[in-house]
């Protein structure tokens, strides 16, 4: 169906469907994008005993659980949102609903490090075919001015699927092997790939937009770029998005070391206490950061620009704080608001990359945004984050008593090292991370301010007038 349909359905007035159907579709999109990102992150909660099994190197569990995964996550996305532009989504979504929810079953069932590698890309393959399509349909379903909060909504779930992650991984291991917990994770994935096979309506492209906004069904993937790259707020957006990624999913990795080590918590009950929380509060802050966008639209068109802008430069200097303070209540206040602010970009950047291209374009240009975000952050963040944590450690330990005679890889678990020689060692690797951490959260007020001078060209990019 073409524009003219769209028009005469006024779905710019209503949207797609009754108001409850499309409650169900976002919820039921959500609650994919939760399941996404609970898969992808269970190999980090569960990977001691698959490193203790297999005997894996670091840089053999960093492949599987990194930069390997975010690579062939990355390389897909691009093809299966230009091949989405032109089929239909909700049968890209089901089917990769289907292939990385079997994927992670796969995970259980794995020998040895090739063969677990082969899952893992498989489950990356899967997920690339899941956020490009779905924003595309949440933006047919949702008439522009409720774009912003639907699309917070869905967004939800990669704090969600963190959270929740952190929760069945750590609880299924008390019961379970590290081989059950992929297969229970997994399995209830190929139910919900196939509730959205049979129960998700495919819209009609372009169906909520206001009839001036132009219609195109179908575009290839040059006719999409060439678009794309003509669109500095694009860029800018995208700047500031993969510059909050870089840091975040540093973070991801070594804020659990910071409570470990400097306030003396169990891998579990970080993991449990604070881990799972700070997901909450992330959750509740990128609702929110959707939620302000669209009440703020009504009083300026640059809402989707300034609210994660002034959202960021706010959780620089409250993250950074929590890393000093010797309050562990006010660490754990610090952290959580620092978290709500944080995620205000995470519906902005998906909201911004659709709004500036045309509908032809959309879930090309949120995958290219993903590809930069994702192999840059996703690959390159905990890696630096990893490099100038143990720079600041052995700078610790050359200006200490012990200098020469401990090194940054100095292991807590060894049962020959002195008291003295843990004390000193376990003060270094605290203040390795703490500092990391740190330097970290200055990027948040890099990216905001991206976010900021998006919004100067935010209005003439804009396709939605």
């Amino acid at each position: 169906m073409g524009g003219a349909t769209a028009a005469a359905n006024a779905g710019h007035l209503t949207g797609f469907g009754s108001k409850g159907y499309r409650s169900y579709v976002l919820l039921t999109l959500t609650l994919t994008y939760t399941l996404n990102f609970i898969d992808r992150i269970l190999i980090s909660v569960v990977g001691r005993p698959i490193i203790d099994e297999f005997q894996l190197s670091n840089f053999q569990f960093g492949i599987l659980s990194g930069f390997g995964f975010a690579l062939f996550y990355t390389l897909l996305g691009i093809p299966i949102a230009s091949f989405s532009e032109r089929a239909n989504r909700v049968k890209i979504i089901g089917v990769c609903i289907i292939l990385w929810s079997l994927a992670t079953v796969l995970c259980g069932f794995t020998v040895g490090f090739m063969t677990l590698l082969l899952a893992r890309m498989a489950v990356g393959i899967g997920e690339a075919g899941c956020t490009p399509p779905a924003n595309s349909l949440i933006s047919d379903y949702y008439k522009p001015v409720s774009r912003p909060t639907a699309l917070g909504i869905y967004s939800m779930g990669v704090t969600a699927g963190g959270m929740l992650a952190q929760i069945f991984g750590g609880s299924l291991l008390k019961f379970v092997s590290w081989r059950e917990a992929f297969i229970f994770v997994g399995a209830p994935g190929i139910l919900i790939g196939l509730l959205v096979l049979f129960t998700v309506k495919e819209p009609p492209r372009g169906y909520s937009d206001p009839p001036g906004t132009k219609k195109q069904e179908k575009a290839g993937i040059g006719e999409a770029l060439k678009e794309i790259a003509s669109k500095p707020t694009f860029w800018t957006m995208t700047a500031g998005a993969t510059i909050v990624a870089f840091a975040g999913y540093g973070m991801i990795g070594f804020q659990p070391l910071f409570i470990q080590y400097a306030k003396g918590f169990s891998p579990g009950d970080t993991a449990l206490i604070f881990m799972s929380v700070f997901a909450l509060f992330g959750t509740i802050g990128t609702f929110l950061g959707g939620y302000l966008t669209e009440k703020g639209t009504k009083f300026s068109p640059t809402a989707a620009c300034w609210v994660p802008g002034i959202g960021l430069l706010l959780a620089a200097p409250v993250q950074a704080y929590a890393y000093f303070t010797g309050n562990l209540t006010l660490m754990y206040v610090l952290m959580a608001l620092g978290a709500i602010l944080q995620y205000f970009y995470l519906s902005a950047q998906y909201n911004i990359a659709q709004a500036v291209v045309s509908v032809r374009a959309r879930a090309t240009s949120v995958a290219i945004m993903l590809f930069i975000a994702n192999i840059i952050g996703y690959g390159g963040g905990p890696a630096v984050l990893g490099i100038l944590a143990d720079v600041f450690t052995a700078g610790y330990l050359d200006s200490s008593e012990l200098a020469g005679q401990l090194s940054a890889s100095c292991s807590l678990a060894d049962p020959e090292m002195s008291e003295t020689f843990r004390s000193v060692c376990l003060e270094a690797k605290a203040h390795g991370v703490r500092l990391a951490n740190a330097s970290a959260t200055f990027l948040f007020a890099v990216g905001g301010i991206c976010y900021l001078l998006a919004g100067l060209t935010y209005r003439r990019d804009s396709e939605i007038k």
